[in-house]
C-alpha cells in the first residue's frame, strides 16, 4: 500500500508483521524492558500479586506512564477473569491485543486538493528531516509535493530545506531568515494551487512548548492556511522525539491546545529504549500516531501499524 493511500486514511487489511526494520529500531526497547515482560508472562494463566508489580515496574520503566499502566494491568485481569485463555493461548497473546487496541485510534482525513500537512514541534525533534523524507517517498509515487520552509526563525532551518530540494529535486518556497511564517505559507498554498500540486509540506519553527507567544504565532499560521484554502491545513503533524520521555505529554498537550492536531510522529524510537511513551502518547492526547522514525535513512521513516509495533516490542 502507497504512502499517499496512508495519508488519506486508507489501512491495509492485511495482517501486518514488524519489518526487519521496525524490529531493529526497536531493538534498545525489546531488549531493556519488554523481553523481559514476555518472559514474565511464559507459561501463565493469569497475573499472581507478584508477577503484576514486576510488570508494573517494567512499563513504568519503559515510559508508559501509571494510569496507562494501571488501565493495561486492569483490563487484562478483568479479560482473562471473565474470558479464561483457551488451549494454546498464552496470556502474552491477550497482552498483545490489548496493546494494540491501546494505540489503535482512527484516522478520519479532510477532503482537500491539494493536500496541505502542517509540521510542529519543539526544537530538535527532527521535523524537517521527517518532511524532507514524507516529501521523498510520496514524490516516488509519482506524486507532486511542494515543500514550505515556514521556519524563518533559523537561517540553518531554511538552509537544511534547500539542500534536501536541491537533493530530491522537489521545489521549495522560501523567503529567507527573518520572513513572516504566515507569508511563506500563504504563498506555498497559493502557488500549489496555480500550480497543480498534489502535496504542500510546511515546516515550521520548533518553540518551546512553554514559550507563549511562539505557540499564539503557530496559531496564526494554521490561521493563514486555512485563508489561503478553506480547509487547509487538512493535517497538523505533531513531531515528538521519543527520547524526551514523559516529558513528551507536557509538549503534546501544549500544542494540541495551539493546533487542530491531527496525528503524531514519534521520531528516534531507536534512540531510546523507553519505546512505551507510545501508548502514554496516544491515550493521553487520544491522536493516532501515523509515522515512526526508527533510524537515520529515508527508509526508517514508516508509516504506524499498531500490529507491528506491539509485534516489534515483543518479538
Amino acid at each position: 500500500m502507497g504512502w499517499w493511500d496512508w495519508l488519506r486514511g486508507k489501512k491495509s487489511t492485511e495482517v501486518q508483521e514488524a519489518s526487519p526494520a521496525l524490529e531493529k529500531g526497536l531493538e534498545k526497547s525489546r531488549l531493556s524492558f519488554w523481553q523481559r515482560i514476555k518472559t514474565i508472562f511464559t507459561g501463565r494463566q493469569s497475573l499472581d500479586p507478584e508477577s503484576r508489580e514486576e510488570i508494573e515496574e517494567l512499563l513504568l520503566s519503559a515510559d508508559v506512564g501509571p494510569a496507562v499502566t494501571e488501565k493495561i494491568l486492569s483490563a487484562l485481569e478483568k479479560e482473562v477473569r471473565e474470558n479464561p485463555l483457551r488451549e494454546g493461548e498464552t496470556l502474552l497473546d491477550r497482552l498483545k491485543v490489548l496493546l494494540i487496541q491501546l494505540v489503535d485510534r482512527p484516522f478520519a482525513p479532510q477532503e482537500g486538493y491539494p493536500y496541505v500537512i502542517l509540521l510542529v514541534g519543539v526544537n530538535g525533534v527532527g521535523k524537517t528531516t521527517t518532511l524532507a523524507r514524507l516529501a521523498y517517498r510520496l514524490s516516488q509515487e509519482g506524486k507532486k509535493v511542494l515543500m514550505a520552509a515556514a521556519d524563518t526563525f533559523r537561517a540553518a532551518a531554511v538552509d537544511q530545506l534547500k539542500r534536501w530540494s536541491e537533493r530530491l529535486q522537489i521545489p521549495l518556497v522560501e523567503k529567507g531568515m527573518g520572513a513572516d511564517p504566515g507569508a511563506v505559507t500563504y504563498e506555498a498554498i497559493q502557488k500549489a494551487i496555480k500550480e497543480s500540486y498534489d502535496i504542500v509540506l510546511i515546516d515550521t519553527a520548533g518553540r518551546l512548548h512553554t514559550r507563549t507567544p511562539l505557540m499564539q504565532e503557530l496559531g496564526k499560521v494554521y490561521r493563514v492556511a486555512g485563508k489561503a484554502l478553506p480547509g487547509a491545513p487538512h493535517e497538523v503533524l505533531l513531531v515528538i522525539d521519543a527520547t524526551t520521555g514523559q516529558n513528551a505529554l507536557r509538549q503534546a498537550e501544549a500544542f494540541t491546545q495551539a493546533t487542530a492536531c491531527t496525528g503524531i510522529v514519534l521520531t528516534k524510537l531507536d534512540g531510546t529504549a523507553k519505546g512505551g511513551i507510545a501508548f502514554a502518547l496516544v491515550e493521553e492526547t487520544g491522536l493516532p500516531i501515523r509515522f515512526i522514525g526508527v533510524g537515520e535513512g529515508a527508509e526508517d521513516l514508516l508509516p504506524f501499524s499498531p500490529a507491528a509495533f506491539v509485534q516489534g516490542l515483543l518479538a
